[in-house]
């Protein structure tokens, strides 16, 4: 059995939708998906999800799980699938620590095998500032959820906007964000942690290994999209087991910049269980 997640960060599902979203999912068909940066209520992704059900076969409808962050407008983790979930929690390091928008698990079975997927929309940062602060809260809470979840045995995949580029092989202009939040070495030594102390698969760089990107991100500005001047900041986080049968790992850049509906791609792979 081989199952679709893609995820994707929309930079507000609203307009994206507006901007030609349903078009692409009613091309591709996704099972599962994971979005970043929802920034809307429950309701509409309802509303707008339901105008994708004609395209697919399965006779059932979206299941929709959503994690709206604490300010309206803000953040707001999503996870939407074809088949019913069993459980999803929200809760994420300390009691006094607001994860709200940013951290959603989901559990599945399919077909007799387990399965929890993850979005996760990891704060951008701001060198020397409070936001660079809970930057680093969040990526401990995350660190000790993870050593959790990759002892419990099961298929587990970690997806979204985590807005670190681990390697110089994931920014392509790395030398000049040394110094910057995204690319701090202190950022990348959680990456470090995850992958070779954890055990934890980066299923893109497995599937690209030794190549810059394939890049997930660009900013609207400017030429970066047109000059490829993109960090890979969108992943797919895999236990060991589950990343041995990841395949078709894809990266949907949009053909021209006036075609894009968000300044992210989305990422999608095939897992066999």
């Amino acid at each position: 059995m081989s199952v679709n997640v893609v995820t994707i960060n929309v930079n507000g599902v609203r307009a994206a939708f507006r901007k030609g979203m349903a078009d692409w999912i009613t091309e591709h068909k996704p099972q599962i998906v994971a979005l970043q940066e929802v920034r809307a209520e429950t309701k509409d992704l309802e509303e707008l999800f339901a105008t994708t059900e004609s395209a697919y076969t399965d006779g059932a409808q979206w299941h929709i799980l959503h994690d709206a962050a604490s300010a309206k407008g803000r953040a707001g983790v999503a996870v939407l699938s074809r088949v019913a979930p069993l459980a999803h929690r929200t809760t994420l390091g300390p009691d006094e620590f607001d994860s709200a928008g940013r951290w959603l698990e989901v559990d599945f079975e399919i077909d007799g095998k387990n399965l929890t997927v993850i979005s996760t929309y990891v704060h951008s940062g701001e060198v020397d500032t409070p936001k660079q602060v809970e930057k680093y809260k969040f990526l401990d809470a995350m660190k000790d959820r993870m050593a959790e979840l990759i002892a419990s045995g099961r298929h587990v995949v970690v997806v979204g906007d985590l807005n670190v580029g681990h390697t110089e092989l994931d920014i392509k202009n790395w030398k000049g964000n040394l110094k910057n939040a995204g690319f701090l070495p202190e950022e990348r030594a959680y990456f470090d942690a995850l992958m070779n102390e954890q055990g934890w698969i980066d299923v893109g760089r497995a599937a690209h290994p030794d190549v810059p990107g394939p890049y997930t991100w660009w900013s609207f500005r400017g030429q970066a999209f047109d000059t490829d001047a993109g960090w890979r900041i969108d992943y797919h986080l895999a236990t060991p087991k589950l990343a041995a049968g990841a395949k078709n790992y894809t990266v949907h850049r949009a053909p021209s910049y006036d075609t894009r509906w968000t300044d992210h791609s989305p990422v999608s792979v095939d897992y066999d269980l």
